[in-house]
């Protein structure tokens, strides 16, 4: 049962669950920033003992984006991988085992590969995109099936409703979204079923590459409360600065989701008949193999998309460097134009085979589409393009 009340996406992101100050009255909350509170008398608190388990301003930005989410509450922490982890690490034993997307960013992998995976549990990675592939993929002791759609950096999409379904016809299968890069406001994960929506809160939710953070959010309860213990005990909880920062960011949000979409959208059109590119991966362009797909389950088809140049690797990396405007940098979802390599940056410990065969090749340029106008982004490509290539299309 969702908890949004019926305002439209960019009433809800400024008001809904909003949380006042009323020493002051001033408009914005205050940043909290104490690692400890008073204590009315012995064992009376006003709800708050020590910031490693609760902090006011942080618990700002938690209803902030439990109102996006939906749900009754949520929990923020110091990064996407911190929610990663306490959610494995809180819902999970030795002997459990999760179902991952093939396609999906590398710093999960390495949490598996290298640390969970000293702990005894269990992983192993499918096509998400194929529901088939999972139901095959699923054993006897699979707890949790770990998604990521659109995947990091392809894009390739998974049915989510579908994926929901295969879960809960098992009695102890969660299914889990990364939807870092749509966001509630595009896609709903929850409202397709999903358990368990995480999001890496320092890309689109904050916007401005200002801060690192995660969320979780969920409509139970209980696994509320588990990860809220498991989040004290780690320490993974969000700063009060972060939050503070991120909240500002949640209040565009509605309005830079769609400038994204739009000029994502533009950019893709013109990379897609530019005599010197081979491909472009985007859920918005009708070449895209899954387009009904982010029709059907998506309210955009995001500010992220991937191309491949008609060149060699070394030409392709050139073609990153004679940028001027787009800045090269791993992360993405900022009011700024990013680009990056993921093999050499995100995705550089997964080994090359395996890379060749999700077509994360050395050769795959991946764009975060910016604010900046769509006409200033291609002549920064037709620049670079020059310069790599002398002019000749």
């Amino acid at each position: 049962m969702s908890e949004r009340p019926d305002f439209q996406p960019s009433t809800l992101a400024i008001h809904t669950n909003r949380a006042y100050e009323y020493q002051s009255n001033s408009i914005l909350f205050p940043i909290h920033q104490t690692a400890t509170y008073i204590h009315e008398s012995v064992g009376v608190t006003k709800g708050y003992g020590y910031s490693r388990g609760a902090n006011p301003t942080v618990n700002a930005l938690e209803q902030a984006i439990s109102a996006l989410e939906g749900t009754p509450t949520a929990l923020c922490f110091r990064s996407g991988m911190g929610a990663i982890s306490t959610l494995c690490l809180g819902l999970l034993k030795a002997g459990d085992h999760v179902l991952l997307s093939e396609v999906i960013y590398g710093g999960t992998v390495r949490l598996f590969q290298q640390v969970l995976g000293n702990f005894g549990i269990e992983y192993s990675f499918v096509d998400t995109s194929n529901p088939q592939a999972v139901k095959d993929g699923l054993r006897t002791n699979t707890r949790l099936i770990f998604v990521e759609t659109p995947a990091n950096p392809t894009l390739k999409l998974s049915d989510v409703k579908a994926l929901a379904e295969i879960a809960h016809a098992r009695e102890n299968t969660l299914l889990a979204v990364d939807n870092t890069f749509l966001t509630p406001l595009l896609q709903d994960v929850l409202g397709l079923g999903a358990d368990i929506s995480m999001l890496s809160t320092t890309k689109y939710i904050d916007g401005h590459n200002a801060t690192i953070g995660g969320s979780l959010a969920t409509h139970s309860q209980e696994i509320t409360e588990r990860l809220r213990l498991v989040r004290k005990t780690l320490g993974t909880i969000a700063s009060p600065m972060d939050s503070w920062l991120t909240l500002q960011g949640v209040k565009t949000l509605p309005a830079r989701l769609a400038l994204h979409c739009q000029h994502a959208q533009q950019v893709a059109e013109w990379l897609e008949v530019y005599p010197r590119v081979e491909r472009v991966y985007y859920p918005g362009l009708d070449s895209f193999p899954q387009k009904a797909l982010a029709t059907r389950q998506q309210k955009g088809y995001g500010g992220m998309l991937a191309f491949e140049l008609k060149a060699t690797t070394e030409e392709s990396l050139r073609f990153i460097n004679a940028l001027k405007l787009c800045t090269c940098a791993e992360s993405l979802g900022s009011v700024e134009t990013l680009i990056t390599n993921p093999a050499t940056a995100s995705h550089c410990d997964i080994p090359l085979e395996i890379r060749e065969r999700l077509g994360v090749t050395d050769r795959l340029i991946r764009l975060s589409v910016g604010l900046e106008a769509p006409k200033d982004l291609i002549a920064d490509f037709e620049q670079a393009f020059a310069v790599v290539f002398g002019g000749v299309r």
